[in-house]
């Protein structure tokens, strides 16, 4: 069955394989939401009915939360774990330090706080999501729904004395409806294109009335973990400065894409 996946897919699997591996029995792990995020609960899922593996997790989404339940996950909120020891979680564009733009499946909020709230945050990404400068990906930026047009205005009026090279933002809809995170708010995509100075934005960014959270990623993320489509993945640890490369094989867990 793995033959059928596309090699972006492939890419997304091994990085998420081999991210598993660092799930511990015990540990209270928060699990991210989106594409890639969603092949690191079933390889967790494999797992826990394969080796009994036992651990608690903290969905970042209602979709995570309904698919660990479905593979036979343990999963409880943040306010029961208290402190999380590892979150596992995608990202949109990953720069050469680690930073990250996120928030593209709109769930940007629970997943800064879940990954603020642990010892270490893992990034499992394909290679495409490398980047030289952030801001190709549009930022999303998490606003209340009172007053979201004026939210709106100020944002554009600040990007104008900020380094980014695109200054448009846009409404992210649902259909003919905005888009409304589980939190209830809206979504404020910004077309920057590039980001000169990433930290700047994010701290001005949350300093204007409404803005709830933005999409950018700062001093969080300690691990990546890039996969490719022929197998590798490429392991790089900030903290130690280190970089390595590992191949995963592809044909231990078919019955993985069984109900794909």
């Amino acid at each position: 069955m793995t033959g059928e996946l596309s090699p972006i897919d492939k890419a997304k699997f091994v990085a998420a394989k081999r991210a598993a591996e660092f799930v511990e029995d015990g540990m209270r792990v928060g699990l991210g939401t989106g594409s890639t995020a969603a092949w690191l609960v079933r390889c967790l899922g494999e797992r826990v009915r394969k080796e009994g593996l036992r651990f608690r997790g903290v969905p970042t989404s209602t979709r995570t939360a309904q698919l660990a339940r479905e593979l036979g996950i343990e999963v409880i909120s943040l306010e029961e774990a208290g402190w999380l020891d590892l979150t596992i979680d995608g990202a949109d564009e990953i720069d050469g330090e680690l930073n990250l733009i996120k928030g593209g499946g709109g769930a940007l909020l629970q997943e800064k706080i879940v990954a603020t709230a642990s010892d270490q945050m893992v990034v499992i990404a394909d290679a495409a999501k490398q980047v030289e400068t952030l801001g190709a990906f549009p930022l999303p930026v998490e606003v209340i729904a009172f007053g979201q047009s004026a939210t709106q205005a100020l944002l554009e009026e600040a990007l104008v004395s900020l380094d980014v090279l695109g200054r448009r933002t846009s409404l992210r809809m649902n259909g003919a409806k905005p888009f409304v995170t589980d939190e209830g708010n809206h979504i404020l995509d910004l077309h920057l294109n590039r980001i000169g100075n990433a930290r700047e934005l994010a701290l001005m960014l949350n300093q204007i009335p409404g803005v709830v959270e933005n999409g950018l990623f700062i001093d969080i993320c300690d691990r990546v973990v890039i996969g490719h489509g022929d197998g590798r993945v490429e392991l790089r640890d900030i903290t130690g400065g280190s970089s390595s490369e590992e191949r995963i094989d592809l044909d231990e867990s078919d019955n993985l894409f069984t109900d794909l």
